[in-house]
């Protein structure tokens, strides 16, 4: 069976580069700007962007002509790599890897070095996580949160194409501690397998998959403002109904609460469940007629989900924002407007697919009245 590998990148294969007698300082400055990312390097940081093109270059040196017990002391995520492949990387030549770093210059370097190396040992469907621009960093609490939040929805979309037909592994033996311990944790959620090796040695250890289940009675009391804070969305302390979310759940900054990585993966698990339901959750500011339930319960449940994540967005507007209504017609997915001719006291908003929503917006509420196809929704709305 081929094998998903994601692995967590650090910066390892740089600084293990470093020799101590003549870089003088480089350690304390690698360390001291490990955070900067590609533009501030390069715009601020001169100097610091030669080291790590020199560190680069002995580092690839190492790679190219060492053998595999010097590659692997060099490379922590290569060591798991060998461990997992039992030091024959032909094994892996129909596997698919990924390399989660962070959206720093040391650790997008690391990580080209770590993939160039591999696609030149015909591991060729080797890529990096994330894109430049993520700001994902441990520079400080709220960089990470987000970049955390967002790394949860990405591993959940990329492993449920896999885990059917693909042993999922996630490489756990390099990175920043930070970043492995809530890959641990995720892990326990999406991967088949957790990799680590012994400090001190090149042997291997497999962490099987816990059979963690989240008990979906538990989250039920708090699937709507769970709902709406989906997709790192931010949502204000002092609403009622986020009061009443474990305080584990969730992240608070300042008058703001989203989603803790430990509730967006308990909502993860359950989302799909509540969102396909036979009733759309009771969003706030938000209300159904019978016919709009009537046209939802016709739906696939997967359509179902989108909806039911769209109306939370739009709740999420209705109240998160003094004019709610104003916010909904500037979004630039939703654009609520008025139509034109006979249906001239009717409203509509737009959603992803091709559907759209009839409604009468009033006193900053939404009265939801049927929702399809456009022409299906313009003809009856």
């Amino acid at each position: 069976m081929p094998r998903l590998v994601i692995s967590t990148v650090g910066t390892s294969l740089l600084t293990n580069q470093i020799d101590d007698e003549f870089d003088l300082d480089w350690n304390e400055q690698l360390q001291k700007y490990a955070n900067l990312t590609h533009d501030d390097v390069n715009q601020s940081h001169p100097e610091l962007a030669n080291k790590i093109a020199t560190l680069k270059e002995r580092a690839e040196q190492v790679l190219t002509a060492g053998n595999t017990l010097e590659i692997r002391e060099a490379s922590a995520e290569l060591n798991g790599i060998y461990g997992l492949y039992e030091e024959d990387l032909s094994q892996g030549q129909e596997d698919i890897h990924w390399l989660i770093t962070t959206d720093t210059e040391q650790g997008r370097t690391t990580a080209e070095i770590v993939k160039l190396f591999l696609v030149t040992q015909g591991i060729v469907n080797t890529n990096i996580y994330p894109e430049p621009g993520s700001g994902l960093s441990t520079a400080n609490t709220h960089k990470f949160s987000k970049g955390i939040a967002q790394l949860i929805p990405w591993i959940q979309q990329i492993t449920e194409g896999y885990k059917k037909q693909t042993k999922i592994c996630f490489n756990l033996v390099g990175g920043f501690k930070a970043i492995q311990g809530y890959m641990n944790t995720i892990g326990m959620f999406y991967a088949h397998e957790i990799i680590y090796v012994f400090e001190g040695s090149n042997k291997l250890i497999k962490i099987p998959r816990l059979p963690i289940e989240i008990k979906k009675s538990e989250v039920d009391t708090y699937k709507v403002p769970l709902a709406m804070m989906d997709f790192d969305r931010t949502v204000l302390k002092s609403w009622e109904e986020t009061k009443k979310v474990p305080s584990d759940w969730v992240l608070v900054v300042e008058s703001e609460m989203t989603l803790s990585t430990w509730g967006q993966l308990i909502w993860n698990q359950c989302k799909e469940h509540f969102l396909s339901q036979d009733k759309p959750l009771k969003f706030p500011k938000i209300d159904y007629t019978h016919s709009f339930i009537d046209d939802y319960k016709s739906k696939p449940s997967d359509e179902k989900v989108i909806l039911q994540e769209n109306l939370a967005r739009a709740a999420w507007l209705l109240n998160n924002h003094t004019d709610g209504i104003s916010a909904m017609k500037q979004d630039g997915i939703f654009r609520l407007r008025r139509y034109q001719g006979k249906h001239k006291d009717i409203d509509h908003f737009d959603l992803p697919k091709a559907r759209r929503v009839s409604c009468l917006a009033n006193d900053g509420q939404l009265y939801l009245r049927h929702y399809g196809e456009h022409d299906y929704v313009n003809d009856n709305p």
